[in-house]
């Protein structure tokens, strides 16, 4: 039987992980450093990236906030902000063990996001 993605990005336990782990990178990542730090509530932030990465990959919780292009409307997100944060979660996938087949998939699915992420 093969697995899920959320199965092997480790279910909820790995993806919190992998979300705190993405989080700290960007405070840390001198170009989106900025934008993570003036964030309202990185709290609901993280809950929110969580919900994301556990229903998108095939997990069992639901997702509560908005998709994509509402979420990141009026950010004026550039394109190497976007890089950069690619960057973070390919770091943090790497941290966490990740196999490369996944990382890949997991890659796939960020960038299928893109045009809903920069410059909306």
């Amino acid at each position: 039987m093969s697995t899920t993605l959320y199965q092997r990005l480790g279910e909820i336990d790995g993806i919190a992980r992998i979300v705190d782990d993405v989080i700290a990178a960007h405070l840390a990542n001198p170009v989106v450093k900025t934008r993570f730090e003036n964030a309202k509530d990185l709290g609901r932030l993280r809950q929110m990236a969580c919900e994301f990465f556990c229903a998108g990959t095939g997990g069992p919780q639901a997702y509560t906030g908005k998709d994509m292009l509402a979420a990141h409307r009026g950010m004026n997100i550039s394109e190497q902000e976007y890089l950069a944060v690619m960057d973070d979660i390919i770091g943090a996938l790497g941290k966490n063990q990740i196999d490369e087949g996944t990382k890949s998939e997991v890659i796939a699915v960020l960038y299928s996001l893109k045009d809903n992420i920069i410059r909306v």
